[in-house]
């Protein structure tokens, strides 16, 4: 014999889920049918009393309810119908406990929304059918019974119209949280992606920086060792200290990384200096053999902590290319203009040097990253023999780069 698979985890929670309200569903009908045979029990004004047809019509309308969820306008048909019928036969007259509560269930269903006319129709049509039998049994036009069905009825009606939107309200107000819990979660992601894509092209900045101020500091103590041991010394301990540095802030992004990559929060890196370390910059590549001329024009200003990271970080950039593609020479303007920024920074571009190849590599495209990212731009290439960097940062840009 084959073996039944088990249930999956997702039918088992639906129908522990239902149990409960199945339970609550039998309890209410149990409740309306006991309290409609009482009511049938102990009037003995009326025609008939209670009597094995008045029992099972009692269990009409009431034992339908255990189907509310499936369909609350159905059961309110055939628990009104019941009930009715009880009435037009002379039984007791009293409150209709069954289609009272399904009519409260009718009014708190969500699904009346999209049904309105034929729900109303409905409705009314059997409390027509309901005062016409009870009219019809009993001679005349009982108004005390009547009014006074029509005042439960129409409570029922409001209890279960308030529950319904208040419902509607909790859902509403579940919905925006689970939105904004989501645009939380998408704005983290990526603000995380932009904080690794910032962290990788500050380890590009600082390794390739590193690594031309070592390369051309090694060739001058090589070149020096015999004639001026004294520079020889100076490259030497420059070379370490770049490298120190470089090892210090390196691990730093690498960390950062690390811990964005697990979903973790990084810790705080410390900025990059800005251009008030431009001279001491400068110096270094000095120390290779690369001569270097900084001028500045306009009236220097405080700068945001993004703008001078970015400016600092181009001007670093565009040494590094001069010194390794360049012959020798390197000038350097900073412009304070009145709403931006301007860094221009130029060298000879040595005879070897393809302009259009550096323009595409992924120094100067980092550059350009840096500028867009405050609002500005940044233009690069051969102007004659010169190989010509040229970046606006405008002052009102974004303050602190992700």
């Amino acid at each position: 014999m084959a073996l039944q698979p088990p249930p999956s985890p997702a039918l088992e929670r639906n129908l522990h889920a239902s149990r409960p309200e199945a339970v609550r569903d039998a309890a209410v009908a149990l409740a309306a049918f006991g309290l409609t045979l009482l009511l049938l029990g102990v009037d003995h004004s009326a025609d008939r009393g209670l009597d094995p047809l008045g029992g099972l019509l009692a269990a009409l309308a009431c034992f339908p309810l255990v189907a509310r969820r499936r369909s609350p306008l159905a059961v309110f048909a055939l628990t009104t119908a019941a009930a009715a019928t009880l009435n037009g036969l002379g039984y007791a007259l009293g409150p209709p406990f069954g289609p009272t509560v399904a009519l409260f269930y009718v009014a708190q269903d969500e699904r009346i929304r999209a049904r309105i006319p034929e729900t109303a129709a409905v409705v009314l049509g059997f409390f027509a059918v309901h005062v016409g039998a009870t009219a019809a049994a009993h001679g005349g036009f009982p108004t005390s019974a009547i009014l006074f069905g029509v005042v439960v009825w129409g409570g029922a009606w409001v209890l279960g119209d308030q529950l319904r939107h208040r419902r509607r309200r909790r859902a509403e107000v579940e919905d925006r949280i689970r939105r904004a819990q989501r645009d939380t979660e998408r704005e983290r992601r990526l603000a995380a992606a932009e904080e690794r894509t910032r962290i990788a092209r500050d380890l590009h900045d600082s390794a390739a920086h590193a690594i031309n101020v070592i390369l051309v500091q090694a060739g001058a103590a090589r070149l020096l060792q015999q004639r001026d041991p004294e520079a020889t010394r100076r490259a030497l301990t420059t070379i370490e200290e770049v490298a120190r540095e470089t090892i210090g802030e390196i691990d730093l992004l690498v960390h950062g990384l690390r811990e964005n990559g697990a979903g973790g929060e990084a810790p705080p890196i410390e900025p990059p200096t800005g251009l008030a370390a431009l001279e001491t910059l400068a110096e270094r590549y000095r120390a290779g053999g690369l001569a270097i001329e900084i001028r500045t024009a306009g009236r220097p200003r405080p700068l945001s902590r993004a703008l001078d990271q970015a400016a600092y970080r181009i001007v670093q950039e565009s040494l590094t290319n001069a010194a390794r593609h360049g012959s020798g020479a390197a000038e350097v303007d900073v412009r304070y203009a009145e709403s931006e920024l301007e860094l221009t920074i130029s060298n000879p571009a040595a005879p070897s040097a393809d302009g259009e190849t550096l323009a595409r590599g992924h120094g100067i495209l980092g550059m350009r990253e840096r500028a867009a990212l405050l609002g500005g731009g940044l233009e690069a290439g051969r102007d004659g023999v010169a190989f010509r960097v040229y970046a606006r940062l405008p002052y009102a840009g974004i303050e602190e780069q992700p």
